[in-house]
């Protein structure tokens, strides 16, 4: 965690430098919003949920915006026992020690998420056709997993596990960084693709380990309002 806040406050600092003296850009909208495709994936859990995510900004001066985001997606794969927590994994002894060694059991499910997170972003203007940005992400995550035991064996891993419900949700906030660029099309309209990194403990009563999410998005953004000058 130490690391990753050092990371971003050198990053910031950095990027707050070059922001001073920016006059490649002639318009500087005072509003912009973004809406696209985007796709969030968790690499621990070899999960991609597909979504949208959409944007809205206050340019306070050329370097320094005040914006706020929500996304949301969806998306399905399997899980084993590896990445479950000790206390699952002790519910599960007795079933587990059921089966023929070297037995794998994979549950499906679903899985539903919606994040909201709002804070500063530094904008580089130095080239005309190209804005670079950088923002730190600190948010709320919401997240909805629905089993769909095919088997059963995983219809008993999810009874041990759950008991007779049929999903389980969990609220968080998460914390990461993350940077973009736009690919200005005329004053008003971009194209914009940004990536963003979250460090997030979710269902920590069912896994070991906090998990590294990564949000890439990608379509138009729109500027509007007086110059800022």
């Amino acid at each position: 965690m130490k690391k990753s806040f050092v990371v971003v406050l050198l990053v910031l600092l950095f990027t707050s430098a070059l922001g001073f003296a920016q006059h490649k850009q002639d318009y500087v909208g005072r509003w912009d919003a973004f809406t696209g495709f985007s796709y969030l994936a968790v690499p621990s859990l070899n999960l991609v949920e597909r979504g949208f995510n959409s944007e809205f900004g206050y340019n306070h001066n050329r370097w320094l915006a005040l914006g706020f985001d929500i996304s949301y997606f969806n998306g399905h794969t399997s899980l084993g026992t590896g990445p479950l927590s000790l206390g699952a994994k002790a519910k599960l002894a007795p079933l587990m020690g059921m089966l023929p060694a070297g037995t794998t059991v994979m549950v499906p499910y679903n899985a539903t998420t919606l994040n909201m997170s709002m804070g500063p972003q530094i904008n580089i203007r130095k080239i005309k056709q190209v804005t670079f940005f950088v923002r730190p992400a600190l948010g709320w995550l919401h997240e909805t997993v629905s089993p769909k035991p095919n088997t059963q064996v995983t219809t008993l891993v999810v009874k041990t596990l759950m008991g007779s419900g049929t999903k389980t949700t969990d609220d968080v906030v998460f914390y990461g960084f993350g940077g973009g660029v736009d690919l200005n099309l005329t004053k008003h309209m971009a194209i914009r693709m940004a990536a963003d990194f979250i460090h997030v403990n979710m269902f920590a009563d069912l896994l070991q380990d906090n998990r590294n999410n990564v949000r890439v998005s990608i379509g138009p953004a729109i500027r509007w309002g007086k110059n800022v000058e």
